[in-house]
């Protein structure tokens, strides 16, 4: 990450509360074919997630904690605060100095741009504004919220402005809450309706929903130069699993996340 910072623009995209299974099974069966394309093996990593609800999970990934690979470690990280014995800096771990990553890219020349998604990044009250505070720019909107059924079309569309009013030197560290797999999620499923509420089937069809449309964003933040993307769950999610509905609950459908990074080269076609 010593070489990638400082040359390449930078994207993260948690694609909330997004299940590792899920991601997998839609993956496997051709269902994400914008996504697959881009992931190692066609397939997505097992990590288990920094915590069990988005503003615990976001802490902890700012802070250089991103979802911790499903298998024994240590497991050197991307990101790290100069931290005195910290077992997961290694070598190739961009070491920052400061409490979080955003303030840390800053520092080295990054723009650093927040598209919020669900109500933690909502800027409408006190707690709503700690996540997007650390950013030198925060965009949210209604139609970027969970109750939107457009809403990562909305957030895309954003995201492509954010980058064309640039300067062409200015690096870029963008990050993407993504709030379409998020409760509710029952519109996306054709035939769905309220009273039916959310179920599995409905979270996998927002997952094909936000493949359909994350190939612009792709574009975009390779438009100027090769990107380092990093899109993962911050969480996972129960629909009955085990009698549990939810998160912010120690159960393996929550703590077991789906992860990936790649480089998006420069003029990247969706």
């Amino acid at each position: 990450m010593n070489e990638v910072v400082g040359r390449d623009d930078l994207l993260l995209v948690t694609l909330d509360t997004l299940r590792h299974d899920v991601a997998q099974e839609l993956a496997a069966a051709g269902r994400t074919p914008e996504l697959a394309r881009r992931l190692p093996g066609g397939r997505w990593e097992e990590r288990h997630a920094p915590g069990s609800f988005t503003y615990a999970s976001h802490q902890a990934m700012f802070a250089g904690f991103l979802p911790t690979p499903a298998r024994q470690g240590p497991h050197p990280r991307l990101f790290a605060a100069r931290f005195p014995g910290s077992e997961s800096t290694a070598a190739g771990t961009y070491v920052f100095e400061g409490p979080d990553l955003v303030s840390g890219l800053a520092a080295a020349g990054y723009r650093t741009v927040c598209l919020g998604g669900v109500g933690f990044f909502n800027r409408l009250g006190p707690l709503g504004s700690v996540l997007p505070g650390m950013f030198q720019e925060a965009h949210w909107e209604p139609e970027f919220g969970v109750t939107s059924p457009r809403s990562f079309e909305a957030q895309v569309d954003r995201a492509e402005r954010v980058v064309a009013g640039l300067p062409p030197g200015q690096r870029l560290f963008l990050f993407v809450n993504v709030s379409a797999l998020h409760q509710p999620n029952w519109f996306h499923l054709p035939g769905a309706t309220a009273a039916a509420g959310d179920s599995r089937a409905s979270h996998a069809a927002a997952l094909e929903y936000v493949d359909r449309h994350i190939g612009r964003l792709f574009t975009a933040m390779s438009a100027r130069r090769r990107c380092f993307a990093m899109v993962c769950s911050d969480h996972g999610t129960a629909y009955g699993d085990g009698g549990f509905s939810g998160h912010r609950i120690g159960h393996p459908s929550v703590w077991t996340v789906p992860y990936a990074h790649f480089f998006l080269d420069h003029g990247t076609a969706p």
